[in-house]
């Protein structure tokens, strides 16, 4: 099998490599982050109109350029490796790549508005009871002059705070954990956001904005609901798949750097005379995070490259990747912190923002727990 990138990717990977290493500052990032919004939209704007990076993993129904699974693996391991704190995997890769294949006119307008880098999207799909199963919903639509009436709450919903649309599964039919009972709904937040709607905001560790959702009687249009039933499961099991294989390539570009800057580190600071590579067991250590690297890469080509396929085969490659790669997140950031000793903790060094973000993508869309399960569950199906 061929994993060199085309000529076209290479032009794409070399481009944003280029844009975010020299306009991209970690330190003025790492600041914006913690106040206000948290994040830069003139970079963002940066990303739709001068780099096309926006739509590069879209297709061209809603403006983008039909780029497949390995141009969001070339987008999203570059922004991994410069800790890109806007919310590309939300609002594009889960978002609008869920919006484009509804079908629905007022879904795919919002997708070429992210296309163009006018709107952010955030998706709430999870509960407190979820347990990370997507098809466990509690949150109820009732049907309500030719509308719907929305009551339930939502867990950790990240990009919610300063997102323009809400992507939210709701039951419209059935118990709780009825496959063929959910319906997707798009709900406008901002200065739009109806009433009953509630934000309990949050910064995560990793300083991106996130919201817990309250929903009391919150009333919506007919158009708000843009898919139903079994089809609004499999559109959204197909979309949490490509974010979490997405997630996935972020931490390689992640864990690329991480290891490299701890490499540089332990080559250049001594003790007793030598420098801290030439002990024999740190050199050791360095060989084992490179070890957990290169599974790592072999688990991020598993998912990407299994995207397209049928959604058993799909999801088992997904949740097997991102197994390997919470695992890998764990030993490679907490020891990389250990290597560069007290310092590795400090603002000051740009290693203690890469482990937080590392950190909490060992959990983001799922444990390695959740994950094993779920493949030892397709492995018997």
């Amino acid at each position: 099998m061929d994993f060199d990138l085309t000529a076209e990717q290479q032009l794409l990977a070399d481009g944003l490599t280029r844009f975010l290493d020299s306009r991209y500052d970690l330190t003025e990032s790492r600041k914006v982050a913690k106040v206000g919004d948290g994040w830069q939209p003139q970079i963002w704007r940066a990303f739709a109109d001068e780099l096309g990076v926006i739509g590069a993993c879209l297709p061209s129904t809603v403006g983008g350029d039909d780029g497949g699974p390995e141009e969001l693996m070339v987008v999203t391991e570059a922004l991994g490796r410069a800790l890109v704190v806007e919310p590309f995997v939300d609002t594009v890769v889960l978002g609008a790549g869920l919006l484009a294949r509804t079908g629905h006119d007022g879904a795919l307008e919002v997708a070429r508005s992210v296309t163009a880098g006018e709107t952010l999207v955030a998706t709430a799909a999870l509960e407190d009871t979820s347990g990370g199963r997507l098809h466990h919903v509690t949150t109820r639509a009732e049907e309500s002059d030719g509308g719907w009436v929305l009551h339930g709450a939502k867990a950790v919903v990240t990009t919610a705070p300063i997102a323009d649309k809400l992507i939210l599964t709701a039951r419209i039919a059935g118990s709780d954990d009825d496959r063929d009972g959910i319906g997707l709904f798009l709900i406008p937040l901002g200065d739009a956001t109806p009433a009953g709607l509630t934000q309990h905001e949050f910064r995560t560790v990793d300083d991106r904005r996130a919201a817990d959702l309250t929903l009391d009687g919150v009333q919506v249009g007919g158009d708000a609901l843009i898919a139903r039933g079994a089809d609004a499961l499999a559109l959204l099991e197909r979309a949490w798949d490509t974010a979490t294989a997405a997630v996935v390539s972020e931490a390689v570009g992640l864990m690329r750097k991480v290891l490299a800057d701890t490499v540089a580190y332990t080559t250049q600071r001594q003790q007793f005379g030598r420098p801290l590579a030439g002990f024999q067991a740190l050199a050791h250590r360095m060989v084992d995070m490179y070890i957990e690297l290169e599974q790592a890469v072999a688990a991020q080509y598993l998912a990407i490259l299994s995207l397209d396929a049928e959604p058993a085969k799909r999801a088992a490659a997904v949740s097997a990747a991102k197994a390997t790669i919470s695992r890998a997140a764990r030993f490679i950031g907490q020891n990389s912190v250990q290597l560069h000793g007290g310092m590795g903790m400090t603002e000051e060094l740009a290693i203690g923002h890469y482990f937080r973000r590392l950190t909490v993508i060992e959990y983001e869309f799922g444990s390695a727990d959740a994950h094993l399960a779920r493949v030892e569950k397709l492995a018997r199906a």
